[in-house]
């Protein structure tokens, strides 16, 4: 058991930190493109991510508790979720560790409504949060606002890309450990 979360604990810590780099390598070139200029693109690239992640963990935050819905304790609520992200809590479980009409789980959102919403502010966001850092270091709106809505979309393409990589990397380690079970 230890081992499985020391593993879980690695896998989601290379994820993030590739992810952490990809965020600010695409910034940096999306900056660069639309200023042509290197310190600049340099300056846009280490200080938007670091900002967006900021506003992702408020993000994720105000999400959580919009999703949340249940009657636990703090300390049981944050375990739950601990458990749930990792994997060891299927949907099931939390039904019934919640009660059938709570409608409250950790898994990633089911419905469609919802994941739009969800992505639909995250995009809001990140866009207010790239225009808003582009304007404090170039003071030219027309700038900031095409970082604001280039970034993040081309940030969209590369995390769609990012993420099946990291689930074609996980399918292959499982179906390895899989067969050395077998």
């Amino acid at each position: 058991m230890v081992r499985l979360l020391i593993n879980t604990a690695r896998r989601l810590a290379l994820k993030i930190a590739s992810y952490g780099v990809m965020h600010l390598v695409v910034a940096i070139l999306v900056a660069f493109a639309i200023t042509r200029d290197w310190r600049l693109a340099l300056a846009v690239g280490a200080v938007e991510p670091f900002f967006q992640t900021i506003a992702y963990s408020i993000h994720d935050r105000v999400w959580h508790r919009i999703e949340r819905r249940g009657m636990l304790s703090g300390v049981e609520e944050a375990s739950e979720a601990f458990t749930a992200r990792l994997g060891f809590m299927t949907p099931e479980e939390q039904t019934r560790a919640h009660g059938a009409g709570c409608g409250h789980s950790h898994v990633l959102p089911r419905s469609f409504k919802q994941i739009a919403a969800k992505t639909v502010t995250y995009g809001v966001m990140h866009f207010a949060v790239a225009v808003a850092v582009a304007y404090a270091l170039t003071w030219n709106w027309r700038l900031a606002l095409a970082i604001g809505i280039i970034e993040p979309l081309v940030q969209t393409v590369f995390f769609t890309v990012h993420d099946r990589v990291w689930t074609r990397i996980e399918a292959r380690k499982a179906r390895a450990a899989q067969m050395a079970r077998a």
